[in-house]
């Protein structure tokens, strides 16, 4: 009975201290906890707080604000496996407080960006596994925090090429199974994994994807010709000195367009004038002055136009009313041999009065023969 009221007392204690339902293993130092599989989209708070393994691979884990939250609590972690969950984006001091981790994996998840200071505050992290993921573009700055970083994988990404700016120390690499471009972009990683002393694992496998004339050779050996690379950066840095130039130029030309200009500490106002505007302006008086003098020339002109065309009246002659002009006519004619001005005077009566009853004429008579006769007479 004394033995059965001590374990009952042990373990009544243990659960008070402990209050864990999760699968942990304590063994000296030593606390593993295993919550795999178990389909969570959160990281579990009933976990030991000194607990330094954690499996947490094969949930549905995103690792977001209070999954971050959840993590400063394990500040005895040494091993973090977050591989085979639905993480995407690795934010800025994810593991900040996991001051002594010294394993991360997280392979196998979805993560296509990966922030400058994801990785801050793990001063102890040596292996980092990031491999099959979706990562397109991943600078080394990354990991300027990591100093005793020792083994990176990057397998499997979307990387086509990765600029060294900080020195690595790295002992073994894993760049196999990215589409790699050899141009002057992989240039200082080529020059890195020469120099250096690293291990570049798969490395017949790590091959380039573009050009097509350079699919078969390795990164680590691929022709890239150093003096093409100094040309290109040298026009590259022309181009971004003459943009930067014209930049420049364009807000100097700004300030001098600015109409309202303050000097010193002064308040007073300086009007300046507007310059590249003077042809706009004269462009503009010309247009107003011609349009000016057009309307002043057509009001003028309008009713000498329009009283000439109303005032004119043509109608042709009735055909009767020439037939019996031409046989009156020509019956005196043919009875006086020799016409006298009298008879010319009595014709021209005649003939006015054979037309004066006309409604509309005008006094002008259009036919050709009359016009003649008349003229060679007169």
């Amino acid at each position: 009975l004394r033995m059965k009221l001590y374990w009952l007392v042990i373990w009544a204690g243990t659960l008070l201290l402990n209050p864990v339902t999760a699968d942990c293993n304590i063994t000296s130092r030593i606390v593993t906890c295993e919550e795999s599989g178990k389909n969570l989209s959160n990281i579990p708070t009933n976990l030991f707080q000194n607990v330094t393994k954690l499996s947490l691979k094969n949930n549905k884990i995103t690792l977001k604000d209070r999954d971050k939250e959840i993590l400063q609590n394990f500040i005895n972690l040494t091993e973090l496996y977050l591989n085979e969950n639905t993480i995407t984006v690795l934010l800025n001091n994810s593991f900040c407080h996991l001051t002594k981790l010294v394993i991360l994996d997280i392979s196998n998840n979805n993560i296509s960006t990966v922030h400058k200071a994801a990785f801050a505050g793990l001063n102890q992290l040596s292996v980092l596994n990031l491999s099959y993921n979706t990562i397109t573009q991943l600078d080394s700055d990354v990991f300027t925090s990591i100093n005793s970083l020792r083994v990176l994988n990057l397998q499997h990404n979307f990387l086509k090429s990765f600029h060294i700016k900080s020195p690595f120390k790295l002992i073994k690499i894993a760049l196999a199974g990215n589409p790699w471009t050899c141009s002057c972009d992989l240039f200082d990683l080529q020059i890195w994994l020469t120099a250096s002393n690293v291990t570049m694992e798969n490395e017949n496998n790590t091959t380039c994807t573009v050009p097509n004339t350079k699919e078969k050779f390795s990164i680590r050996m691929a022709p890239i010709q150093p003096a093409d690379c100094k040309i290109e950066k040298a026009s590259l840095e022309n181009a971004v000195t003459s943009t930067s130039a014209i930049k420049l130029k364009s807000s100097a030309l700004l300030t001098a367009l600015t109409p309202n200009n303050i000097t010193g500490n002064n308040t007073t106002r300086a009007e300046l004038p507007l310059l590249g505007k003077s042809w706009t302006f004269l462009v503009g008086v010309l247009g107003f002055v011609l349009s000016t003098t057009l309307l002043i020339f057509t009001a003028i002109k309008c009713p000498t136009w329009y009283h000439y065309l109303i005032s004119y009246s043509h109608r042709r002659l009735e055909e009767n009313d020439s037939e019996m002009f031409e046989q009156e006519f020509s019956a005196d004619m043919s009875s006086s041999p020799t016409v006298s001005r009298r008879n010319d005077e009595d014709a021209i009566v005649i003939f006015e009065k054979i037309h004066a009853f006309m409604p509309g004429e005008d006094g002008f008579i259009e036919d050709k023969y009359i016009d003649s006769y008349v003229t060679e007479e007169s």
